[in-house]
């Protein structure tokens, strides 16, 4: 696991790219790494702006949709074309560090995990070297459960270091979800059993817009629909969901259980509980449809074939 993969999905970002891309090659890229880039079928000049990018930058993939897929199927193209185990997604208005990538390249090797984030998010509006205000997530291995209940995760900024391999387990990011993409994806890895580490004094900047931003124009917009779009990326692990959770995000919480996470905690269990429990349920329900007969029924049953068979 040498080199990486790194990706940006891109969609109307002429305005930021430039400084994605030059933060990815100036100081974080070595020989042997790859970028690729996934227009999402952008409106604005991203096109062309990605072509001067090519011309300056020739190790640069590029990738155009012809149609606006959404983010988790831009970033599934990339890593679907990606050709080495460890990839780096960057979304195309952040910005990386200088020389941040190979600390938290070797601290996931050293760890032997899955996944690897930076410890700080400086979230920034005009000067990245002068943030609005700072996220911190635990150094050290992180907490897995923290993606039960509405704590900070990697998933919720999406920009970190991780295998291919776990991407393969979660079944890639889940698409439809909107801007959910990242953090599904992050709990679908929590879920497959994904080992992820926090890098101590590391950061990444992360631009604010709350005019063109994802989260706000999708899911601040439409608040009724985010609970819904979660609970489609969660479809392929209901066998690792407590019943009577399901129950509660299928019924009276379909509306708003991700956002009463902090109250009312996702329940998983372990795949042989539930598998037990899908086979008591196959019992009931052939009990349900056939019946075992009554002595009457049985005794009508035999007169039957007696008079017929003769």
């Amino acid at each position: 696991m040498e080199n990486i993969s790194f990706f940006i999905p891109a969609y109307n970002c002429a305005d930021t790219i430039i400084e994605s891309v030059n933060s990815i090659i100036e100081t974080n890229f070595k020989i042997g790494d790859e970028l690729i880039i996934v227009n999402d079928c952008s409106t604005d000049e991203t096109g062309e702006t990605l072509k001067d990018l090519k011309k300056k930058y020739p190790e640069i993939i590029l990738i155009a949709h012809n149609r606006n897929k959404g983010g988790a199927a831009a970033r599934n193209t990339a890593v679907d074309n990606a050709k080495h185990e460890l990839l780096f997604c960057l979304d195309a208005d952040n910005v990386l560090a200088p020389n941040s990538i190979k600390p938290l390249k070797e601290y996931l090797i050293g760890c032997n995990a899955d996944v690897a984030s930076f410890q700080y998010q400086h979230f920034f509006t005009s000067d990245k070297l002068k943030p609005d205000y700072i996220w911190t997530l635990p150094d050290g291995e992180f907490d897995r459960g923290m993606y039960l209940t509405d704590g900070n995760t990697p998933g919720q900024h999406g920009n970190y270091l991780f295998t291919k391999q776990s991407w393969v387990n979660a079944r890639g990011y889940a698409e439809g979800t909107g801007a959910l993409d990242t953090w599904t994806f992050g709990l679908r890895q929590a879920i497959t059993g994904a080992k992820a580490v926090i890098l101590k004094d590391t950061y990444y900047y992360h631009r604010l817009d709350h005019q063109n931003s994802y989260w706000m124009r999708d899911a601040e917009a439409n608040l009724w629909s985010v609970s819904m779009k979660a609970t489609l990326a969660l479809y392929p692990f209901f066998d690792r969901i407590d019943e009577k959770y399901l129950d509660y995000m299928l019924g009276k919480g379909r509306y708003s259980w991700f956002h009463s996470r902090g109250k009312k905690p996702i329940k998983l269990v372990t795949a042989e509980s539930k598998k037990k429990f899908y086979t008591n349920l196959q019992q009931k329900t052939v009990k349900r449809i056939y019946p075992k007969l009554t002595v009457i029924d049985r005794a009508i049953n035999k007169i039957k074939r007696m008079i017929f068979t003769k």
